[in-house]
């Protein structure tokens, strides 16, 4: 892969990045702990309580998403990125423009 297609590869990390912290910014409050003090019924409740283990579940795969991006820096600073981490064949560009964090190929993932 060419300097320029890293380059641009390294754009779309950075836009995806800047727009996961954004989001995780905004929806800080989701996850907050429901209080159990307030007159709701019980299944408006459970409802509310299952609304915040999904917000939890959604943080962290966003939180994880950004370490995977920070790995992809990694890998573009060490001259490693576009190729799989697992047998070291090149990842296809393809791939790369869907999910530009990916550590392997399609036949290793």
């Amino acid at each position: 892969m060419n300097a320029e297609r890293i380059e641009h590869f390294r754009k779309r990390l950075q836009d995806l990045a800047e727009e996961i912290n954004v989001d995780l910014a905004a929806n800080r409050d989701d996850a907050d702990i429901v209080e159990l003090d307030t007159s709701i019924g019980r299944l408006s409740r459970m409802d509310a309580m299952q609304n915040q283990q999904m917000a939890l579940e959604l943080r962290r795969r966003r939180e994880n998403q950004l370490l995977r991006i920070k790995n992809a820096f990694k890998r573009m600073d060490r001259g490693e990125y576009g190729r799989c981490s697992k047998c070291k064949r090149a990842i296809t560009e393809e791939r790369l423009e869907v999910f530009p964090d990916a550590m392997m190929c399609v036949l290793c993932s």
